[in-house]
């Protein structure tokens, strides 16, 4: 200890460490080595160049496609949106995130892990609330005529009835009831029944279903790579870009439904809570392919953890058991998935005004993820990139996280099904490849996320 102080006096540069040093139960080391959390050195060499050189590119080559006539639905490519002029209306949010920037990190330093937790999440919540607020509130995007509260006079008081009729009726129905399983209407129809109808209670939900990713990344990043990296992790995930479309589309529920069916296959001490939570995981995660065909390789992301964690052999069976049994009541209900997808495939094939170039969408729907995860991802991944690997995945879990998210957001994207409007599509995935962030080294990256966040409000006009 006189050494160390000494050298210091001295004016001696202490010692690198290269990271955590805590093991999990199986003898590996959890943390990921460089990423000790201080936000020092410098970003990758390249990095925030890479991550320009895409974004730029995917809107100087989508405004060419836009002025030749080859997209004619999206006037702002990659994004299904308008360009706006930044007003003072963003002032509020940019006065909080200055503020979140400066004292969330240490927020979340102190005290327990769940009262980090909520105050992430309620920090989350105001940013992306105050965002929403800052153009047409929460409430707007479920006004639109093509959303799905649109389509509840047509459920009326026999969900059941509308369920078995969806497929066949499925022409008669807004654009986004006609994209989708039939799962989000049923959500909206409940919610009015329990008396919380109407645009306003459904975005309540939404918002505070999106926000909640951030406790159950959390949690999952506390099991797979130690409270240090949780903590770490959380301003990150609370004050992410993506929030600009957490308010308000309702792909965010989805990202809540899908962080938590991933959250509970962590969670519980005991064999038997193990079991219970693992059920619960599985009807959430089960429900994904009938909130939106686009979510199935999402599923990617709990099997990886499930192999992390090693889920004993009941737990793994009581999420199966919940997965079929959510596959089971839409059946027994009369709609069949894969006759949903063929007629929704149908639909789009039909419409000759929503058709897009493959290989534009290709490249530009991985701008738009950029853009949606921000500036200090890049940074992240290229600092994980070593970790990535599958034979190190075992020893790094939030690096083998965010690979998982990474497969099934190419996977999706190779597949053609998504051609634009991914800005929303990508949030379930973007929650967690944004955890990348929490290891850039470099000072100012939180800064660099709720920039890339203020910016995308205030100069683009969505219909999300």
């Amino acid at each position: 200890m006189a050494e160390r102080s000494d050298r210091r006096a001295a004016g001696a540069r202490p010692a690198r460490q290269d990271g955590p040093r805590r093991r999990d139960e199986t003898g590996a080391p959890t943390g990921l080595p460089g990423a000790d959390g201080s936000a020092g050195g410098r970003w990758p060499r390249g990095a925030l160049g890479w991550w320009v050189a895409l974004v730029a590119g995917g809107f100087a080559a989508g405004g060419v496609l836009h002025g030749l006539g080859v997209l004619r639905i999206d006037h702002l490519p990659p994004l299904h949106a308008h360009f706006r002029v930044l007003t003072v209306t963003l002032l509020p949010a940019a006065l909080f995130a200055a503020v979140a920037v400066r004292v969330l990190p240490g927020l979340v330093r102190r005290g327990g892990f769940g009262r980090a937790s909520l105050v992430a999440y309620g920090f989350a919540l105001a940013w992306t609330v105050l965002l929403a607020e800052s153009a047409d509130g929460l409430a707007a995007p479920f006004t639109h005529p093509e959303e799905y509260l649109a389509v509840l006079p047509a459920v009326g008081h026999d969900p059941l009835g509308w369920l078995a009729t969806f497929t066949q009726r499925l022409p008669e129905y807004p654009t986004h009831v006609r994209g989708h399983p039939p799962l989000p209407v049923l959500v909206v129809w409940a919610l009015g029944a329990a008396g919380l109808g109407g645009p306003l209670w459904a975005a309540i939900v939404v918002v505070l279903a999106g926000c909640s990713a951030t406790v159950a990344i959390g949690l999952t990043v506390r099991r797979l790579a130690g409270e240090e990296a949780a903590r770490r992790a959380l301003p990150y995930l609370a004050l992410t870009p993506a929030s600009v479309w957490i308010a308000t589309t309702m792909d965010a529920f989805f990202a809540g439904v899908g962080a938590w069916g991933v959250a509970l296959l962590v969670l519980g001490r005991s064999t038997a809570a193990r079991t219970w939570f693992a059920a619960g995981a599985g009807v959430l995660l089960g429900a994904l392919p009938y909130l939106s065909y686009g979510l199935v390789p999402y599923l990617v992301i709990p099997v990886t953890v499930a192999v992390l964690v090693r889920s004993p052999w009941r737990a793994v069976a009581a999420a199966s058991a919940g997965a079929v049994a959510v596959t089971g009541a839409f059946a027994a209900a009369g709609f069949s998935w894969f006759a949903g997808v063929a007629a929704t495939h149908a639909e789009w094939a039909a419409d000759p005004g929503a058709a897009r170039p493959y290989l534009y969408f290709l490249v530009a729907n991985l701008a738009v993820l950029a853009l949606v995860t921000g500036p200090a991802t890049a940074a992240g991944l290229a600092h994980l990139a070593p970790h990535l690997a599958p034979r190190l995945a075992r020893r790094h879990g939030a690096a083998a996280v965010v690979a998982a998210a990474l497969v099934a957001v190419l996977a999706l994207d190779v597949s053609g099904v998504t051609r634009g409007e991914v800005e929303r599509i990508w949030v379930p995935f973007a929650v967690w490849i944004g955890l990348a962030a929490a290891y850039a080294p470099g000072r100012r990256t939180l800064a660099a996320q709720v920039v890339t966040g203020l910016l995308l409000q205030g100069l683009v006009a969505s219909p999300w």
